[in-house]
């Protein structure tokens, strides 16, 4: 059993049992079948709490507003709040990532995965798309479950963290979405092509129906190849997604949300990709500058032997003639990151996260 600190939490020590990557592969049915055991439920505010008492010792959670984006478009269902984050695989941040003004006691995942825990419960998303999961089974899939949320974990095929000691499984995708608010009607795991060859990127894409609206949409997470000099492949990565999207929504007919580490700055060719698709995508976080043409500045910034490291390759894309975002949440700025960039004590991953809300457009049967 893994402590949460001084204060140990009989709620959360009793899902917190650290799994070996031999424990690891046994869990591999629940990669594709949800499990249909309902777990205990927990009141969100008690682990908020539970997790605030562990960091007690840390600075306080960066301060984030939510910019109002409506354009007088009236609504009349909830909005459907969605999570984008890469939130750092613990095997990566301590044993290959080298953030040299990092602190290794900022990395510990007893601590760590609190700052992670917390970041989402204090935004609560409807949808919850995450990845560099390398804790979905003793961590995000006991917890989240027992939240309301329901859980899909799809492993990269050679997953790097296996290559660190001590690791706690491979990292990959996942994907949470609250059962009272959508039904799954349709879930597909995969695995991403580049000139023609399988890769070791995936994907996971879901089509839910909203139960309020009884309208349906496709949700899908994604982390494509980093580094530069896999420009190419990045871009084919990409354009096998957009196809088994397109099969999958029927072409556009069913609306899609994109969400995804890209590792691509919008500069690159499959950004246009995404922009120019059939699909007919725009990508949220664009509205947030003047002239809803820009993507942010930055959404990992980071400090490596190489050098510092500021580049935007994080977004949520999305059907802009089926869906309206009611609003996004503004990033952290320079000064609040500080001089030693992420992450650190204060937050605890090199990516941002990114949080929108969404609203059916009135006229599902508009042309796009």
């Amino acid at each position: 059993v893994c402590s949460m600190g001084n204060s140990t939490s009989r709620l959360y020590s009793a899902l917190a049992k650290t799994l070996s990557s031999s424990a690891v592969s046994q869990h591999q049915h629940c990669l594709e079948q949800p499990d249909l055991a309902q777990p205990d439920p927990i009141d969100p505010k008690d682990l908020l709490e539970e997790c605030q008492i562990v960091l007690q010792k840390r600075p306080p959670r960066f301060q984030r507003d939510f910019v109002d984006l409506k354009k007088n478009t009236a609504s009349n269902h909830r909005p459907i709040r969605v999570m984008q984050w890469n939130i750092l695989a613990q095997a990566l941040g301590e044993g290959k990532d080298n953030f040299v003004q990092c602190p290794m006691e900022a990395l510990k995942w007893e601590e760590r995965k609190c700052l992670i825990l917390e970041e989402i419960l204090g935004y609560k998303p409807d949808i919850l798309c995450l990845q560099e999961v390398d804790h979905y089974f003793d961590t995000f899939e006991p917890l989240l479950s027992r939240l309301g949320y329901q859980c899909t974990f799809f492993p990269k095929p050679w997953s790097p963290c296996l290559d660190v000691e001590q690791n706690n499984g491979p990292d990959g995708c996942a994907l949470f979405f609250l059962k009272d608010r959508f039904e799954l009607i349709n879930s597909a795991n995969i695995r991403l092509t580049a000139m023609k060859l399988k890769t070791n990127q995936v994907a996971i894409a879901q089509t839910l129906k909203c139960n309020e609206t009884g309208r349906l949409f496709c949700i899908a997470v994604t982390h494509l190849k980093a580094r530069t000099g896999w420009e190419r492949f990045r871009s084919a990565q990409g354009c096998d997604l957009l196809q088994n999207l397109k099969s999958i929504t029927q072409g556009a007919k069913i609306p899609l949300i994109i969400c995804g580490d890209f590792n691509a700055e919008p500069t690159e060719e499959v950004y246009r990709e995404f922009s120019n698709s059939s699909l007919n995508l725009n990508s949220a976080y664009k509205l947030l500058s003047p002239d809803g043409q820009s993507e942010p500045p930055y959404t990992t910034w980071k400090i490596r032997p190489s050098g510092e490291c500021r580049h935007t390759l994080d977004y949520i894309w999305y059907s802009q003639h089926a869906l309206n975002v009611n609003s996004a949440l503004g990033l952290l700025t320079e000064e609040q990151i500080g001089p030693n960039r992420l992450p650190s004590f204060n937050y605890p991953s090199d990516h941002l996260s990114l949080v929108c809300d969404f609203s059916f457009n009135q006229d599902p049967d508009r042309l796009l």
